[in-house]
């Protein structure tokens, strides 16, 4: 691949850059084709256009950008990409933009991409953005948007907007051009020139037309004010008559342009002969009376000149260039008129009818009479044909032939297949010829037992066939007594069961479409008459590998023969099975096990069968062939690429698989992971690199044995650099000889040869002079000048690449003067967070001249550009460096300065800027989590004294030792590890040290010594055993808590507490070895609670909890008052009874009864709440009210009022006279009046929730929860009384919150409203705060 990008930018010509990049340069920079290069997967070029210097030349304002980019990129880092994921790209993609200072510009961009891009912008130039600019990401529009205010001269520049994931990078990159704004710059030149104008005199007539012609026209006026010239008039009559003079010896026109007539697609070349005075002048070409941009016509215009000959080519020219051309050139104006002839369209060929044999490819072709502008399209019945599989729709090179190719044709493609273009179709008919079938294999005969099962199957040459089924001359197609099979060219008809009517004569006819003709194939299946019983069946079997088994089965008939039958299928072929019958015993004789024979047996015989399953369990097995293989043979990887070692070994049941290199396990991290697949297990380390060599060991394990593989992983790079430095045997006029080290690391290949690089002091550049052979050390360079200064580098090659350089000091050929040498590496000393003190020795050679000064850079790490600090020279060998960015790591380096020049500069390890590091202080809680027979598992806690540390260094000593070992090579990044390789019940002491860039804390050592073995294990509770932890238990009932543990040496203690306390004498609790039980034979209330049994023993403790509640009819409220609100009725008001809150269906019953009589009614029933008003009481009676708690159980008490309460009868005095009134009753859709609000309760508080709502007839309330109708719930009491209706839900739990709605409906239509109810604990302080807050916004009632 090779693209080429143009871009046009700075200066008013614009200046032409150009930027190749082949495939070729990409793949060099990757040290392997295979691994994931990173590389650029597209460019292209979306939009070029330069600013002419007439446009600029007539508006009079300058630009800091005059040229117009817009490009695109995409870059691709991974050589594949997963399905479904894909690289950034752009939707809506920004555009260029030209705004006037003081204006404001906005870049949008709209991005895709999986996984999910970020998005950055910037600028091209390298410039940070400025103060004006703010980036963020719109919701509403999904676009990245750049807004930049108060523009300046400064901010036009090229902005980037680039959009990254692991997959690639997108680029798009769009200029923005600012003007100066005319009114802006007027009042700075007035504000500079103000003090000048007082100074200067005004101009005289000859120093104004000077300044005049070379300004624009609609300048004029501003600059005459600027120099106080006042004739103004007179000053442009004489500028005119002083140009008209110039343009008339300007020009002269020896040859004009003449008119053309041209075919369509042909070329055209306007041409006139123009004498010019000034060969500079300004040439302008016109169509009509619209300018030719010639730059942007992408060819299609071209102006040329030869000598005085001025050309103007126009290519492939179409009706729309027909028209008037016009040179302007000065004042001189000169035309010519281009025709263009127009010929028909037609075809020179018409569609011919095809008749093709099936899946062959029909072939259309037509011609037409010149190349059409209109695409030509193909039909198929009505139906346009596109490209694809089925149909090759291609066009000649010439644009006047047309094809279309039809593969592979099936019936189904007759019909007519037209072409049009424009008014122009022509259409032919394809006919397809049919291949006749045949029987690849006939039906069979077939003899089957009764109640057996047969098949008649049947292979035809093709699978587009329709099939019929006939048995004795009678069509079975759609009988459900046969089962009818199709698979490609097979049919099959399978008869299960089969009964003695079955046997008959069976067709198979086929046909297909446009053939006429009919194939049969015929065959007779017959039916046998045939009973027997299992008199002894099978059992499972299961045994190892290798070894003789026997299945048998003994039948009641010795003359009945039966099948055998593995996992569904009849026994025919399987290795080492013999089938053997004696009589009424049918035995299935396994002389040699295998993993082929494992699996269900079936012996199956008329109206007789038996089945059994044959396992097999054998030790996990590696085959010997490739262990010897592994052990020979090393994998071999490069690095960063993956390795992969798969394994396959046998074994039932599957082992216990684990991973080792150099004898340590491999955990499982983002590099390496291990898969299990079957019979096999697979190692995949991840960009390897060259430590992941050594030794890779994989151990199987089961309960059959154990085995194990070793395979030698070798991981393979370019090699090290050239060790130590460069020795320099001789460094003359005439040549300069140099001796180095081979590398310490080859990269697991051999050094082929060495590169040697030269560059001259001051330069950038390396040259290379020489490569050798890998065994040569030595290099002569014989090229040199005497007395210049020249440095080298050295590179090793190996099959892999390049090392990196190993750089030589400064040589100098022969003995001048030279800059001084290189300074020792700085260091860095006092750093803090904001600022360093770096510090140097003097060099030790100073070139022959004293050393003048020092420079002194810094640079952010892996940032290129360098930066001065001061800038004169250093005079001492130490400099204080400020203004450093906290948590941003420097790099410094230092560069002596001579007369000769400046010296190779040294450069200092990279520093963070922070403030110093303290060394850890002890670590915390050291402690032993587990331990085994070879293995002991500790944990520490953070140092709380010092900064954090970055790694422990744990250290171990056996009893019978006095030298502390390390037990890691690297330090411990986390807060626990697992001692391995340890001597079984040998006691261990231990100590660790917490380490960090401060330094090395001081060690805590564990108290007492270790011993390798398994802790005691404490007492456990019996899984299957255990009791519910929820008892609900009737009062008066006996209440039995049986517990199980499993048994313990030595015996547990067992005790029982309720609520934390030890049980009282009223329970009976009896113990065994491995169990204990608590009874109380009559419970009361004061039971319910927590009831815990401890279990403990010398090697730990546990507890079980048990939370009983004793229920019985619950307890009267208490309190009841008595309040007339409104008249003629009276609200009732108690408090509730103590139960409400452990029973959710308590509730209560009003009662209500007259003086006059004994007899109680009930006033309400199912009421939650703990206030009720009773209504239809009638005035000057008296009556007592009566209030009863009730729930499953029973009813309480009652609660009666103590007085009789009396309804005062309505004032008689009153006479009110209504006219009579006949309502109209007016049908009404139902509404809501007053929707329903968001509540929110504390968890067993009460919840009442009403709307109100209109309609008629009246509307049918129905309330829902989630969904679900709650309206004949009894967790809920509601009410519904002139228009307004209540839901009320006591006691509200947890599982109450959630969305109601009330739907009120009639025969009209339907109303509903929502709302959202969140029930909170009361400890939930959070939520209540966030509650409140959201009351304060919306309409939500705490």
């Amino acid at each position: 691949m090779s693209t080429e990008v143009t871009q046009f930018s700075g200066g008013r010509m614009g200046q032409r850059s150009e930027l190749h990049m082949s495939s070729s340069s990409f793949s060099s920079s990757s040290p392997s084709s295979s691994s994931n290069a990173y590389s650029i997967r597209s460019t292209r070029l979306r939009k070029v256009s330069q600013t002419s210097r007439l446009l600029e030349e007539q508006s009079g304002v300058q630009r800091k950008i005059s040229g117009v980019m817009e490009s695109f990129s995409q870059v691709q880092k991974n050589s594949e990409i997963p399905a479904g994921e894909s690289i950034p790209d752009f939707e809506d993609r920004p555009r260029p933009f030209t705004a006037q200072e003081g204006d404001k510009a906005a870049f949008k961009a709209k991005v895709s991409g999986n996984p999910k891009p970020t998005v950055t912008w910037a600028r091209e130039s390298g410039k940070p953005l400025t103060e004006g600019a703010k980036i963020f990401y719109d919701d509403i529009y999904e676009q990245y948007v750049l807004k930049i205010k108060n523009l300046t001269m400064e901010d036009a520049d090229v902005y980037k907007c680039v959009a990254s994931n692991c997959h690639g990078d997108a680029i798009y990159s769009v200029s923005l051009v600012v003007t100066e704004n005319p009114a802006l710059d007027f009042k700075k030149k007035l504000k500079k020139r103000s003090v000048e104008k007082r100074e200067k005199k005004p101009p005289t007539e000859e120093e104004m037309l000077k300044i005049l012609s070379g300004a624009d026209k609609k300048d004029y006026e501003r600059i005459c004010a600027e120099y106080g010239f006042t004739d103004f008039r007179g000053i442009l009559k004489k500028l005119k008559e002083m140009k008209k003079k110039v343009d008339v010896e300007m020009v002269r026109v020896l040859k004009p342009l003449e008119n053309i007539t041209a075919k369509e697609d042909s070329n055209v070349v306007f041409d006139t002969i123009l004498e010019l005075k000034d060969p500079n002048i300004k040439m302008l070409w016109f169509k009509g009376d619209e300018l030719l941009r010639i730059q942007y016509s992408l060819g299609k215009y071209e102006v040329k000149q030869l000598g005085t000959k001025h050309m103007l080519c126009i290519s492939s020219v179409c009706l729309a260039d027909s028209g008037t051309y016009t040179l302007k050139v000065g004042d001189k104006i000169l035309s010519a008129k281009l025709t263009v002839l127009d010929e028909p369209l037609k075809f020179l060929t018409d569609l011919k009818p095809l008749r093709v044999t099936e899946r062959q490819t029909a072939v259309f072709e037509v011609h037409l009479s010149k190349r059409a502008d209109t695409p030509l399209v193909w039909k198929f019945k009505g139906k346009e044909l596109k490209r694809d599989e089925k149909f090759d729709v291609c066009v000649s090179e010439d644009g006047l032939t047309y094809t279309l190719k039809i593969k592979d044709v099936r019936p189904s493609d007759t019909g007519d297949f037209t072409i049009s273009i424009g008014d122009l179709t022509t259409t032919a008919p394809l006919f397809i010829e049919r291949i006749p079938i045949k029987f690849v294999s006939h039906l069979k005969n077939v003899r089957v037992k009764e109640k057996g099962m047969t098949r008649l199957e049947a292979e035809m040459s093709s699978k587009d066939v329709q099939v019929r089924w006939l048995k004795d001359g009678r069509d079975i197609t759609n009988n459900p007594r046969y089962i009818f099979m199709r698979e490609g060219k097979r049919a099959e008809l399978i008869i299960e069961d089969c009964d003695l009517e079955d046997s008959g004569e069976y067709s198979i006819i086929c046909t297909q479409d446009n053939d006429s003709n009919k194939y049969v194939s015929s065959s007779n299946l017959t039916v046998e008459e045939r009973f027997a019983t299992v008199k002894s069946g099978m059992s499972d079997v299961q045994c190892p590998s290798s070894s003789p088994t026997e299945l048998s089965v003994v039948l009641d008939d010795e003359k009945v023969d039966g099948i055998w039958l593995k996992d569904g299928k009849e026994i025919t072929d399987l290795r080492g099975v013999q089938v053997v019958k004696q009589g009424a015993v049918h035995k299935l004789l396994i002389s040699n096990v295998g993993d082929e024979h494992e699996g269900q047996y079936t012996f199956r015989a008329k109206g007789a069968e038996s089945e059994a399953v044959l396992n097999i369990a054998n030790p996990p097995v590696i085959d010997p062939t490739l262990l010897e293989m592994l052990s020979s043979q090393p994998v071999t990887v490069k690095a960063w690429e993956t390795a992969t070692i798969k394994i396959p070994f046998k074994g039932k049941p599957a082992p216990k698989v684990t991973w080792y290199r150099d004898g340590l396990e491999l955990v499982e991290n983002s590099r390496a992971v291990v898969e299990r697949d079957g019979d096999s297990s697979s190692l995949v380390l991840h960009k390897c690199v060259r430590e992941d060599s050594g030794t890779v060991m994989l151990r199987l394990k089961s309960d059959c044995g154990s085995a194990s593989a070793t395979v030698q992983l070798n991981v393979i790079d370019h090699p090290k650099p050239p060790q130590g430095k460069v020795d320099f045997l001789e460094c003359s006029g005439k040549c300069i000889t140099m001796k180095w080290k081979a590398p310490r690391d080859n990269g697991g290949k051999k050094v082929t040869s060495f590169i040697i690089e030269r560059r001259m002091t001051g330069k950038k550049s390396w040259i290379k002079v020489g490569e050798v052979d890998g065994e040569t050390t030595t290099f002569c360079n014989d090229m040199v000048e005497e007395g210049k200064p020249y440095q080298y580098r050295i590179r090793a090659v190996n099959s892999q690449g390049m090392s990196d350089p190993l750089e030589t000091e400064q040589v100098h050929a022969g003995e001048p003067i030279e800059p001084p040498g290189l300074v020792p590496q700085p260091q860095i000393s006092d750093v803090t967070k904001d600022s360093v003190t770096v510090t140097w020795a003097t060099p030790a050679q100073d070139g022959g001249a004293p050393v003048l000064g020092y420079i002194v850079e810094r640079r952010k790490k892996g940032s290129s550009m360098w930066v001065s600090i001061s800038k004169e020279l250093i005079q001492d060998t130490k400099c204080a460096v400020d203004d450093l960015v906290e948590d941003m790591e420097y790099e410094f380096r230092v560069t002596a300065v001579n007369r000769a020049g400046e010296g190779t500069p040294s450069t200092s390890n990279a520093v963070l800027a922070k403030d110093p590091t303290r060394a850890p202080g002890l670590v915390g809680n050291l402690h032993v989590i587990d331990s085994s027979n070879t293995s002991i598992s500790l944990a520490w806690c953070l140092p709380e004294l010092g900064d954090n540390p970055t790694g422990y260094i744990l250290e171990v000593r056996p009893e019978d030792g006095k030298d502390w070992t390390k037990c890691t090579k690297i330090p411990i990044t986390g807060t626990s590890y697992n001692v391995g390789g340890l001597q079984e019940r040998m006691k261990y002491f231990f100590r660790i040290r917490a380490v960090n860039e401060g330094g090395i804390g001081e060690p805590i050592e564990l108290e007492h010594g270790v011993l390798a073995m398994p802790p005691p294990d404490p007492p456990k509770f019996d899984p299957q055993g255990k009791v519910k932890n929820q008892m609900v238990v009737r009062a008066g009932c006996t209440l039995c808590i049986p517990v199980s543990f499993t048994y313990f040496s030595p015996s547990p203690d067992v005790t029982w507490l309720k609520d934390g306390v030890l049980t009282r004498d009223r329970e009976v609790i009896t113990k065994g070895k491995n169990h204990s039980q608590f009874m109380i034979t009559s419970c009361q209330r004061s039971d319910s609670g927590v009831y815990r049994i401890n279990i403990c023993n010398g090697c730990g403790e546990v507890h079980y909890d048990i939370n009983v509640h004793v229920t019985d009819a619950p307890r009267p409220p208490k309190n009841l008052r008595l309040v007339e609100e409104v008249q003629g009725t009276v609200t009732l008001q108690w408090d509730h009874t103590p139960d409400l809150t452990d029973d959710e269906h308590t509730h209560y019953i009003i009662l209500k009864r007259d003086t006059s009589t004994t007899t109680w009614f009930t006033a309400a029933e199912r009421v939650f709440s703990r206030k009720y008003t009773v209504t239809g009481l009638f005035p000057g009676r008296k009556y007592y009210f009566r209030v009863i708690a009730r729930n499953l159980i029973g009813d309480s008490d009652p609660l009666d009022s103590k007085e009789p309460f009396t309804i005062e009868k309505e004032h008689e005095n009153i006479t009110l006279h209504v006219k009579p009134f006949t309502p109209k009753h007016h049908e009404v859709k139902p509404g809501i009046l007053l929707p329903l609000k968001n509540h929110a309760v504390r968890c067993g508080n009460d919840c009442t929730m009403s709307c109100a709502f209109f309609g008629f007839p009246m509307p049918q309330v129905t309330w829902f929860k989630e969904d679900l109708s709650i309206s004949d719930s009894p967790r809920y009491w509601q009410s519904s009384a002139d228009g307004v209706c209540t839901l009320t839900i006591p006691t509200c739990t947890v599982k109450d919150s959630g969305e109601y709605t009330l739907l009120v409906e009639n025969k009209l239509g339907k109303a509903e409203c929502k709302c959202s109810l969140v029930v909170f604990d009361k400890d939930d302080n959070r939520l209540l705060e966030r509650l409140t807050q959201d009351s304060r916004k919306d309409k939500l009632i705490i």
